[in-house]
């Protein structure tokens, strides 16, 4: 709590006014960085139009949402929050938030929780990249990645619902 206090330019006892231990305060980070997240990426596609453009803005803004604060990127998805239960169980919370907001924008009939199941999927592959750009020291310029990992989901959605012959 020190540290935060430190950080925040404010006392210990003042962090303690507003949460009544280290794991409040852990819980409504994780709570903080998901929102800022999640409406990074609202932002983004409600002013796209068309399932492309919105996969595109949409996968850009968690780029520069990643790149911008890479530390809050590794506290929500890289730290050890998944080591604990209730912690994970927030960050969990977070990831289904998303999916959740990312399934209306699957331009695709399907019932709700298969697109929820894609969503799960195009979340997955984003943090991926993320993490594996983070983990490798790897500079990267979100509007690039963010294109290309956009590409790839765009392409894989197009197929989705589709039945082969022969399968």
């Amino acid at each position: 709590m020190n540290d935060i206090a430190d950080m925040a330019g404010i006392t210990k006892p003042v962090v303690y006014q507003h949460f009544e231990s280290k794991r409040a305060l852990f819980l409504a980070l994780i709570e903080d960085a998901g929102t800022q997240m999640i409406n990074e990426i609202t932002k983004a596609t409600v002013q796209a139009t068309g399932g492309r453009l919105q996969a595109e803005q949409g996968t850009i803004a968690f780029f520069r949402w990643a790149a911008a604060d890479q530390n809050r990127f590794k506290f929500l998805f890289d730290s050890g929050t998944r080591n604990d239960a209730e912690f994970a169980s927030a960050v969990r919370r977070v990831v289904d938030n998303s999916a959740n907001a990312i399934a209306p924008l699957i331009a695709v009939d399907l019932d709700a929780a298969h697109l929820r199941t894609l969503a799960h999927g195009v979340i997955g592959a984003t943090e991926g990249v993320v993490r594996h750009l983070l983990d490798n020291n790897i500079a990267f310029n979100p509007e690039v990645i963010g294109k290309q990992v956009a590409d790839l989901v765009w392409a894989g959605l197009r197929g989705v619902g589709r039945e082969t012959v022969g399968d």
